[in-house]
């Protein structure tokens, strides 16, 4: 049960990013890493909050990794927009998932952390697929491989003639991580 409803929930959030981005990765790709970031926030609060109530260490690491993992996504977030440049609509929606997200999601890891767990492992899983797709349209020349913003070489170390290419390619392997952190969170 655990799993169909995480698989459900992946698939009815892929429907409306598909609805309202279809093939525009960039735009897609900032109002998925707004809703990526809130997970590992939402786990790492709740389990250093639940630490604190129970009077004990609790998973210090857990949450250490839950909040890198959050930050991460902050930051792909941040080398979207410098590509994007969101307008007033986009900002709107984002605001808008984010803070359904947030309170969706919450309820979720409260009542079943495993099953949240899952559901990001699947989330993560389809970014992969869709950063690979926006991967494969840079490369055959439908996207322009624009230079990569500043922020991302920076963040990745990346030379300084990057590309939006290298970018996208590390931004997938990152989303890859938190996939296999998630699955492993959630066994």
């Amino acid at each position: 049960m655990s799993d169909w409803f995480a698989k459900s929930m992946t698939r009815f959030f892929r429907f409306f990013a598909d609805v309202f981005f279809a093939n525009r990765y960039g735009n897609r790709a900032v109002v998925l890493e707004t809703i990526a970031a809130v997970p590992g926030m939402v786990a790492g609060m709740w389990i250093h909050l639940k630490s604190l109530r129970k009077f004990h260490k609790g998973n210090g690491t857990m949450i250490h990794e839950l909040l890198a993992e959050a930050e991460n996504e902050r930051k792909h977030l941040l080398f979207f927009m410098e590509i994007t440049h969101p307008n007033g609509f986009e900002r709107f929606v984002v605001v808008m998932a984010q803070f359904i997200f947030w309170h969706y999601y919450l309820l979720v890891y409260v009542l079943s952390p495993k099953t949240a767990h899952k559901m990001v492992y699947y989330f993560e899983e389809e970014a992969v697929r869709s950063y690979t797709s926006y991967l494969q349209q840079i490369e055959e020349g439908k996207i322009e491989n624009v230079p990569a913003p500043q922020i991302a070489i920076d963040y990745y170390g990346l030379d300084s003639d990057a590309r939006l290419s290298d970018m996208v390619r590390k931004v997938r392997d990152d989303e890859q991580k938190h996939a296999d952190a998630n699955l492993n969170w959630a066994s």
